[in-house]
């Protein structure tokens, strides 16, 4: 608990048997409530183990939903736990659990409802390892987003995220894709609703063992991104409405 507030980590897992223990075991403890993760049918052994270094809720996936699919049940259940306090983090040890503090902190003292946890902020993605072609996209759909959602992030692709339960309440996140660009529908509901955006310096980590997708999966989620974006300023500018903007039943 945090100033009573109740902190749920959620984790979303897909073959994370090699790095899942490494990375719970940081998690910060007993600052941290709940612990959920769900096994998007992963060929390895990640619920097993889940469940074997005490993770109580685990949800497993019988077919693979993808890393948006798997976000919607993550969320849904830390919401279910009364969850004040939801911070995404991923068990494959790419960000690191100690700043979980810092984000909680800014969450729980009502400072930003939203945390993102940033790799370009300090210069540190390529010296972590972050593919140079990565990097390039990055900067470059993050100057498109800025523009065009009319707001300003360093970066809209981290996958460490942090919100209050106001935030997830308020949007309608489960209408959003199944993929990879569920992010960026998710940021891009948040700054329409009008929560403001906090983003803290995160270091990189690049390695064998870090999920990562290939240059044909970042091209189709590129041409997502630049397609949410397009869909935000069109609903800005009273140009067209879309679904994803309404607030949930």
């Amino acid at each position: 608990m945090y100033k009573g507030k109740k902190v749920i980590v959620v984790m979303p897992a897909y073959n994370a048997a090699k790095t899942l223990e490494k990375t719970y075991k940081e998690i910060p403890f007993p600052l941290v409530d709940e612990v959920v993760l769900c096994d998007d049918a992963s060929k390895d052994n990640t619920k097993d183990l889940a469940r074997e270094i005490g993770i109580n809720h685990v949800i497993v996936h019988e077919k693979n939903k993808g890393y948006g699919g798997n976000q919607k049940s993550l969320y849904n259940k830390a919401l279910e736990l009364g969850g004040d306090i939801v911070i995404m983090l991923h068990p494959d040890y790419q960000y690191t659990p100690k700043l979980i503090p810092a984000m909680v902190n800014i969450i729980g003292d009502e400072l930003y409802p939203v945390v993102l946890g940033s790799r370009i902020l300090g210069k540190g993605a390529l010296k972590g390892g972050m593919p140079l072609y990565k990097y390039i996209a990055n900067r470059f759909l993050t100057m498109t987003q800025n523009f065009l959602i009319n707001y300003k992030l360093s970066e809209y692709h981290t996958g460490y995220r942090a919100f209050s339960g106001d935030v997830l309440r308020g949007i309608s996140f489960n209408s959003n894709s199944d993929d990879f660009v569920f992010d960026n529908e998710m940021l891009s509901q948040i700054v329409y609703a009008g929560f403001d955006i906090a983003e803290v310096t995160c270091p990189t980590k690049y390695f064998e063992e870090a999920s990562s997708i290939n240059f044909v999966r970042s091209s189709k989620y590129g041409l997502g991104v630049l397609r949410v974006s397009a869909s935000h300023w069109l609903q800005r500018m009273g140009l067209a409405k879309f679904s994803m903007y309404q607030k949930p039943n």
